[in-house]
């Protein structure tokens, strides 16, 4: 995390105390700077493998900003008395970002999820904001062995902000692993938001989001999450069981 970026510590990881509209003013910055930038969305379960897996937790320490993206992340730091401003959503960054971006001709690269999924999404990137520049897009289903050459693609097409959406165990670790060499200003995990906004998922009502109920809208949209979202319960237990500690 960025020493001027106001943090609270959960287990260790530091999440941003900013809010949307500080967050978007900051990373606004960050892509003005140049400097390449990591931005991770986590939520209780990446926080969990990050418990579980030492290089994952040395992964999410050298991001530049970890925003909370998750209502677990907002209950548990509000419950041990160091509550984060808000529950900041990546899909919500990703597009006020592209809105910006647009204003500024900043030019955007997708990268992930299935080979037509990503078409879609490209194409109405550019429905929906029609003055964005696309520099580029390509799915998610690579293999290491052709990382370089998805990197150089990424380098020649010189984009401004570069969404990542691939599988949370590749997501992050790919970004930071190869974030210096992409030599993209902002770089920033988005999950299933690229699914989301080729229409082939849908995001929970706002009702449903306002309740922190949208992991149970994915889980019964996606009933192959389950396995997955059994981390949730595990981790309210830890940190209720943790309180004390965590203070």
């Amino acid at each position: 995390m960025r020493p001027d970026i106001p943090s609270v510590s959960l287990y260790g990881v530091p999440f941003s105390k900013l809010n949307f509209s500080q967050t978007v003013d900051r990373l606004v910055r960050f892509v003005e700077e140049k400097e390449p930038t990591q931005v991770v969305t986590a939520n209780p379960i990446m926080l969990m493998a990050a418990l579980d897996d030492p290089a994952y937790m040395d992964m999410m320490l050298r991001a530049d900003i970890i925003v909370p993206d998750g209502a677990g992340v907002v209950w548990a730091t509000k419950y041990i008395g160091k509550p984060v401003a808000e529950k900041v959503a990546g899909i919500e960054l990703m597009h006020e970002l592209i809105r910006i971006g647009e204003q500024r001709g900043w030019k955007v690269y997708l990268l992930g999820t299935a080979p037509d999924t990503i078409e879609v999404a490209a194409a109405k990137l550019k429905e929906r904001y029609p003055k964005a520049i696309l520099a580029g897009y390509r799915d998610g289903y690579f293999k290491s062995d052709q990382d370089r050459k998805v990197i150089e693609e990424i380098r020649q097409a010189a984009p401004d902000l570069l969404f990542v959406g691939r599988g949370a165990d590749t997501q992050e670790p790919w970004i930071d692993r190869y974030k210096e060499a992409l030599g993209v200003p902002l770089v920033m995990g988005v999950g299933g938001s690229l699914d989301i906004l080729a229409g082939k998922l849908k995001r929970a009502p706002g009702w449903m989001i306002k309740l922190r109920l949208e992991w149970f809208y994915r889980l019964a949209k996606e009933p192959t999450r389950f396995k997955r979202m059994l981390v949730l319960p595990k981790f309210a237990m830890k940190v209720m069981r943790d309180k004390e500690n965590l203070k």
